[in-house]
């Protein structure tokens, strides 16, 4: 019998790791968005220097992954496991990116919600005593997730009002054993719903129900509510997913108030940047946790926060095949020490 586990999935750590650092590296129309100042670096060459915009977006990952094991002082050297993901193939941008770095490595893939369980999977090999550091890295590119999901940008295909921009951006996050930092308390991994949406540009309706769900599941377990903690942050559902998670949610008596946001409601500014209904992709909760949620909360802005990352399971030949779009939503309990 599991003595980790609360209730009907949630994990509770005995011994709660930290993440001792984070960095994210994004591109430039992100830095010209309402948290451009927070992030650690930024590109305006949407190649990065590289020859493809897949190679630019193993560029970004590397790159946050340097200023994360600076802020630490540590080296890829110095880690135990390395979890990373992105949106493309067989996860190449993640592949290529420590294909040099002799680290053991895990490849994920839970679409946008693949940082959290980066998170999620480094904070249990430490737990469990298998890991004393790990980092957990994912990037999205929007160029090349055009290329992959949709057109190629030179066809200029229409954009429905329902569709979001995919963030050009990626964070690295250094979880470990002990040391000063954001403590990781409470995991609560997420479980596929299907609502049998087949409209691959309606991502945050796809994946809304994931988040009610798993949100759910983690009060339920926990004997907690909205109030508890000073901010709720889901990935990238946008603004029609954000919204229609406080609805969903509404019907179980749980009322989210003003300390709810979304990563893909934060990135861009609806008014000046046109991104329909918000940012998504994997570097988008990323960006937003590494370079903005993680280091204010090292300065107590918030002290318990609920992260979690929404994802859409679905890939190309699916979506030609007729199949409709999954969702997932993982989630982790992080507090400032």
């Amino acid at each position: 019998m599991s003595r980790k586990k609360l209730g009907s999935g949630t994990l509770q750590l005995k011994t709660p790791p930290v993440i001792l650092s984070s960095a994210a590296m994004v591109g430039k129309k992100e830095k010209q968005g309402p948290l451009g100042e927070y992030f650690d670096h930024w590109q305006d060459d949407e190649y990065c220097g590289e020859s493809s915009f897949e190679k630019a977006e193993s560029f970004l990952q590397k790159e946050a992954m340097k200023y994360a094991f600076q802020k630490a002082k540590i080296s890829e050297k110095d880690l135990d496991l390395v979890f990373a993901g992105d949106l493309l193939n067989q996860c190449i941008s993640s592949n290529y990116s420590l294909r040099d770095s002799g680290v053991q490595f895990f490849g994920l893939y839970g679409a946008c919600s693949t940082m959290v369980e980066g998170l999620i999977l480094s904070s249990m090999a430490i737990d469990g005593g298998f890991a004393d550091r790990c980092a957990a890295v994912t990037s999205s590119h929007f160029c090349s997730s055009e290329r992959q999901y949709r057109f190629p940008l030179e066809y200029g295909g229409f954009r429905p009002q329902s569709a979001q921009w995919t963030v050009t951006g990626a964070g690295c996050a250094v979880v470990a054993s002990e040391g000063n930092g954001v403590k990781i308390n409470r995991l609560c991994p997420g479980a596929i719903i299907d609502m049998k949406i087949t409209d691959m540009a309606n991502m945050g309706a796809a994946m809304a129900p994931a988040a009610a769900l798993t949100l759910k599941r983690f009060f339920d377990d926990t004997a907690t509510g909205p109030d508890d903690y000073d901010l709720i942050l889901s990935g990238d559902l946008g603004k029609i997913g954000a919204t229609l998670l406080v609805e969903l949610l509404k019907t179980d008596h749980i009322y989210l108030g003003e300390n709810y946001n979304d990563c893909g409601c934060m990135i861009f500014d609806p008014k000046r940047q046109d991104v329909h209904s918000g940012g998504s992709g994997c570097g988008c909760v990323a960006s937003v946790l590494c370079g903005y949620i993680l280091p204010q909360m090292m300065k107590k802005t918030w002290k318990k926060v609920l992260v979690m990352g929404t994802g859409a399971l679905m890939s190309p030949t699916s979506i030609m095949q007729g199949e409709s779009v999954p969702g997932i939503a993982h989630l982790v309990e992080l507090s400032a020490q």
